[in-house]
């Protein structure tokens, strides 16, 4: 049985938009830690709807917030029970997805998925699966969940951005090349930016990179 998430909006009013934005929250945190995004991407992005949902459990290291699955060198949770976490939130996401879909009215088309570290690796999970590709995944600071099964289980190949800071101590920063290489071997357009001289963290020159892909994917004239 899924769990619904709850989330966070900005942007036209329901049923008004024209494009979608839906921003996966990293370990920890919440739908709020992204939304705040919206700001300086939605005056580039007009007529965009951006919805960031809290992952479905109370994160264990930081019960503040929000967590997908758990992760056992962080947390103490056992491996199992994270695998088992991970399976669950996946149906979870997708459920959200098809819901939030109907609700705006906005065809996969005309949407965009951007995930920051566990958040990406959520968006690189489910995102191939699903029936219809999306406009686009930007993944940031994260890492591909079982590359191994990938070419066996994709049913869709929306083009991917990636993007990781070189100095990150959270998320290996070789998990990028590494999700690029199986992505590219199953026959997804990959691009992937090093954010030089950046920790766990969103860069202003991968926001930028971000937005002109989002606004290419989208079919929006160039952001310069």
């Amino acid at each position: 049985m899924t769990r619904v998430l709850d989330y966070k909006r900005r942007g036209p009013e329901v049923g008004q938009a024209t494009s979608l934005v839906i921003l996966l929250h990293g370990y920890g945190a919440d739908g709020n830690d992204l939304l705040g995004l919206a700001d300086p991407l939605g005056e580039h992005l007009p007529g965009t709807a951006f919805v960031a949902p809290d992952a479905p459990e109370q994160c264990v290291a930081n019960p503040m917030g929000f967590q997908w699955f758990p992760i056992p060198w962080i947390d103490g949770s056992d491996p199992v029970a994270a695998e088992e976490g991970m399976m669950a939130a996946a149906g979870d996401l997708d459920a959200f997805l098809d819901q939030i879909a109907a609700d705006e009215e906005v065809p996969s088309e005309r949407t965009i998925l951007l995930g920051f570290s566990q958040g990406t690796m959520m968006a690189l999970h489910v995102a191939p699966k699903r029936r219809a590709p999306y406009a686009g995944i930007v993944g940031v600071s994260g890492r591909l969940l079982r590359p191994e099964e990938l070419e066996e289980t994709v049913r869709v190949r929306p083009s991917v951005l990636l993007m990781h800071g070189d100095q990150d101590e959270v998320v290996p920063p070789e998990s990028m090349p590494e999700a690029a290489q199986a992505l590219q071997d199953a026959g997804f357009d990959v691009y992937a930016h090093v954010m030089q001289g950046t920790g766990h963290g969103i860069a202003p020159d991968g926001l930028s990179l971000a937005l002109a892909f989002m606004r290419e994917r989208l079919g929006l004239e160039s952001a310069g």
